[in-house]
Formats: C-alpha cells, structure tokens, sequence
C-alpha cells in the first residue's frame, strides 16, 4: 500500500447528506460528495491487512485494496479499470448497496472500516465525467444468439459480458422501460435513472439489442425465443410479494409497496397518471427492509402526517458483538437516510386485524406486542404478550413484507422448469451445470433463481451466468467467474 500507516493518521470520513428539510422538496439524490483530497486521505486508510477479508464480504469480489490504493496515489483511470474488472454497474452498487465489504473489513474490528464504498461511488463517477466508459465492441461477431429475459441488474451484467465476447444478445422487458426494479421499484432519491439510461446506451452500443413492453409468456410465446435463440437466460426478479391475509385486507387503502413505488417513480420520469397519495394521510409501514425504507421516504416526500413503521422482529442491539460475528455482515440497528426524515419505529409488533372506517377504507390497525425465545431444540419461537393489544390508527397501509419467489404464471408456467423448496428456479452455481435450468438451453441467474437479495448478487450471478452461456455455446470461456 501507499500509506501503510494511513489507517493510523486519518479518521473515517463518509459522505454527508442535505439537510431533510432541503431534501424533502424533491425526489434527486441528495448524498454531498467527498473532496478529492478527502477521498485519496481515505484511500490511504487501506491498512494493508494481509488477508483482504474485504474480497469475501463482497459478493462480486471486488479487487478494492487495489482500487484504494490507486485512489490514493491519484491514478484514477487504473483504478477504474480496477472496479470494471468485476462490477459492470458500480454506480449502482456505490448508491444502493448495503456494503457488506465495509463490515468485513479489518478496521471495522473497532467501528472505523475504511469508506468502500463511497469510494467506489466516486470512481466510477470520475470515469464518467471523464469519458473513460466507451463502449467495448468486439473484435469479431461468433454469429450465437441469446435471449435474456429481465433488465434487471442480473439480466444486464449478462447481456453486457455475452455481447462483449462477440454473441448478438436480446433483452427482453415487460415494462416500458429499460432497468426492471432499478427504474421502478427504488426511488430517485436514491439512484437517478439518467445512470441506467447511460449504461444503456452504453449496452446498446457495444451490440445488445432491447426489447420494452414484452412481456414474455403472456404477449410473447417463450417457445418463439426457444426456436429463434441459441440460447436463453431467465433473469426476471422475485416479484411475487408477501401478503398479509388477516381480516379486513381487503379494505381500500391498503397497498404492497411496489404499489406505491412504482407510479411514483413513473411520475419522476415524466408519466402522468393517478398516484398512491400519502399526502396529509397516516401512513403505516409493514416491514423493516430496505422496500420499507424506500416507503417512507417517498411518504414523506408526499407529505404524510405521520408515518410509522412496523416489524415482527425485536428491535436489533446498537452494536453488534464483533467477536462473535466480524467479518460476516451482522445484525445490528440499521438507521437509514428516510428513517432520519421522519418516522417511528417500532419493533416485537405483530399485526391481527384491519378496522374498517365504516366506508370501506382502513381506519386503524389492530396490534399485538409479541416476544421471541428459543425452544428446546434451538428454534425461535414467537408469542403474543398477554394484554400487550394496541390499535394504530392509520390511513394508508404499505405491506413492505418482502418477496417470496418469482411470478410463476406466463413464463415459468409455460417453459415447465423445475423449481426449487421455495418457489425459484432450480439452479446451481457450481459446477459444469452451473447455472442451467432443467429445460435444455435455458439457463437463470439472479432473484428468479436465488430469491430476494442485493443488487450486488444480481450482478454476480448475471456476470457468472453470463460465462455458463458462453462456455456452453463455445466450448470455453475467457469470460471472468
């Protein structure tokens, strides 16, 4: 390293944010970049650990003790290179990922791991501004031909690595625009879409071909894509959300998130049409993920009264117990910028009933306070605290329970592949059948086959993918594992 006692001398530095009263009159990114000299001090920080436990902890394996190093030194264009050597979309993952190398990091040992991914946020940045991105066209056509089905992260990457090696590739959205939940299910606040549309551009150039408003399995028969392709990809997400069937779910008013998201999302990108309004409403939030989070931001950005968030579990300890956990990503309290712009939390909270204004329309939620212990055989088990009833009035209902597998009518329906104990598409991610599906030439990769995760596995599973097709339909494969 640079600076090998850069981690002594510098503190953590990270990004700062606008001020919530600033940053709710709109629905841009609103994250204040570091210096440059902040960000080659915190690249400096990159302590030379010996065992880089940072590679580990980020699904793509990012070479980041190189890039730190090199933005240290000031050598931006190689330490570009550096991150496009493993992640075809680092700024996605600089805006929206977890950063689950920050936790595996060695100074995270004491609360101060070096600011990853903020610095990989400005890299990739850099190369922008700086024109480095062009498109890399092959040198030569192999003639193949492979349909991806979902822009989602998962399906880029692997659209995005087969046209690289010289396949002609398809892309097929059910949306009308490119990017899957990338464009509708997270806010603006958190990823403007101008860096879809630039990486799209990019893909486009470099020889992939898209497809919007196709909707494959129910406008496009999938035996068509079977016998026009060499190959084809499933990289659709899980989009099958988890519901709540308690009494009075079917009062007006009450929505799954994506219900919410989406429309408003649509409206950012110029789309007029009706609006899930959470404006001068009380506004409950069911569900403690990052889908809940977006949630209440955008609430608050409408303007709700008030907006409270519910989950099941108890509430996570302040600091977790490096002992027992470091460098695996832990369970601890998780604040996130929406949190900080106006909500209550509230934990051990589970939900029995929806009330009825009288109208049709919810008017409260009928609560119960819940415990959790483990059982003779180690299991968690939950009951409800004797007396521990409550009723939350609330106005408008976001069910941000997560997702429990991918949408199986239309297209899994019809191809017939098999699926796996919860509902995805079976598939390994080792070994020579790596990534296949059980149905010949038909290979998945991403949520639809791992479940509800990151956009960081998406892209790893899409670029690995990505390698299975090309070995198969050649016989070998220079692509990166």
């Amino acid at each position: 390293m640079g600076k090998t006692t850069g981690f002594m001398e510098y503190p953590r530095q990270d990004r700062a944010y606008a001020p919530v009263a600033d940053r709710l009159q709109h629905y841009q990114e609103f994250v204040i970049p570091l210096s440059e000299g902040d960000l080659r001090q915190q690249g400096a920080r990159c302590m030379d650990c010996g065992i880089p436990f940072c590679h580990q902890g980020c699904p793509v394996n990012n070479l980041i003790p190189d890039w730190n190093d090199l933005v240290y030194r000031g050598d931006w264009q190689r330490a570009s290179e550096a991150l496009h050597a493993t992640n075809n979309f680092p700024e996605f993952t600089g805006r929206i990922c977890p950063a689950p190398c920050e936790a595996a990091c060695t100074l995270n040992i004491d609360d101060r791991p070096v600011t990853i991914k903020t610095i990989e946020c400005a890299i990739v940045d850099r190369a922008w501004e700086e024109g480095w991105l062009q498109p890399l066209i092959p040198a030569h056509r192999t003639g193949r031909r492979i349909a991806v089905v979902g822009s989602g992260p998962a399906g880029l990457a692997c659209a995005q690595q087969l046209a690289r090696v010289g396949h002609k590739v398809h892309v097929y959205e059910k949306a009308d625009r490119i990017g899957g939940l990338l464009r509708y299910g997270i806010p603006d606040f958190k990823l403007e879409k101008f860096h879809i549309d630039r990486r799209i551009a990019q893909m486009h150039a470099e020889g992939v071909a898209f497809h919007t408003q196709t909707h494959v399995g129910v406008d496009l028969p999938v035996s068509r894509l079977l016998d026009d392709f060499d190959a084809l990809v499933l990289a659709g997400g899980a989009e099958q959300p988890r519901d709540l069937a308690i009494p009075g779910r079917d009062l007006a008013g009450i929505h799954f998130a994506l219900d919410f998201l989406q429309p408003q999302n649509r409206w950012v990108a110029g789309d007029r049409l009706d609006l899930v309004a959470a404006a001068g409403k009380r506004v409950v939030v069911i569900g403690g993920g990052d889908t809940g989070s977006d949630c209440i931001g955008t609430a608050n950005r409408q303007g709700a009264a008030s907006v409270t968030q519910l989950e099941i579990l108890p509430r996570p300890p302040e600091k977790e117990d490096k002992a027992l956990t470091w460098p695996l990503w832990p369970n601890r309290l998780r604040t996130s910028s929406s949190h900080d712009e106006g909500c209550e939390r509230r934990w051990s909270v589970a939900t029995q009933a929806f009330l009825d204004d009288g109208q049709g329309r919810v008017r409260a939620i009928a609560c119960v306070q819940v415990e959790w212990t483990r059982d003779a055989t180690g299991a968690w088990r939950m009951t409800e605290v004797p007396g521990s009833e409550f009723e939350l009035e609330a106005d408008l209902v976001f069910l941000a329970m997560g997702f429990i597998h991918p949408v199986r009518e239309g297209l899994l329906a019809s191809l017939r592949v098999e699926l796996d104990g919860r509902g995805n598409v079976l598939s390994a991610t080792e070994g020579p059948q790596a990534y296949y599906t059980s149905v010949p030439r038909v290979f998945t990769a991403g949520d639809m086959r791992r479940g509800q995760s990151l956009v960081v596995w998406a892209i790893r599973e899409g670029r690995q993918c990505a390698r299975a097709v090309d070995e198969y339909l050649m016989g070998r494969s220079d692509l990166p594992r």
